[in-house]
């Protein structure tokens, strides 16, 4: 099986929540189910409904969870070749050409993808046109918006 890229910091973020699933939510959502099913009929008990649709979804991300840190190959971003250059793990700093805009993004795995983090894919378009740039360099982007125009002015190996 393939390893995917993960973060260092990253992983620890999954084993976080990971951590919380199996020690807070889990138990949570089994009380949750116990005290629902004291009420009585279960057919027409949209508590006990509720309790299991949670509880699938928890069971599941944890399932989710422990595949992604198993099958995954940890990168430490701050022990990588500091050349300059856009590798993964590394954050950077974008001019938007057109709109002068400025903007950062982390590359990192697709799991730990967090756009309201700035963390983006290795996989998503923006990352794929960044991957292997050095600072100075334009970088067009062919995303699902449209056609963007980036500058590279930093390139952070934190």
């Amino acid at each position: 099986m393939n390893q995917l890229p993960l973060t260092a910091a990253g992983a620890e973020r999954l084993k976080v929540e990971l951590n919380e699933l199996k020690k807070v939510k889990r138990p949570a959502v089994i009380d949750a189910i116990a005290t629902a099913r004291e009420h009585g009929d279960l057919k027409e008990n949209a508590e006990y409904h509720a309790a299991k649709e949670q509880q699938a979804f928890i069971e599941g991300r944890i399932k989710e969870l422990e595949s992604a840190v198993s099958n995954s190959q940890i990168i430490d971003v701050t022990k990588l070749n500091q050349s300059g250059r856009v590798v993964f793990g590394c954050t950077v700093d974008l001019i938007n050409v057109e709109t002068e805009a400025e903007v950062s993004y982390q590359v990192v795995g697709d799991i730990e993808a967090d756009i309201s983090f700035n963390r983006i894919a290795i996989s998503s378009p923006i990352a794929r046109a960044l991957i292997g740039k050095e600072v100075g360099e334009d970088v067009v982007v062919e995303a699902p918006a449209g056609i963007k125009e980036y500058e590279i002015t930093n390139v952070h190996y934190i």
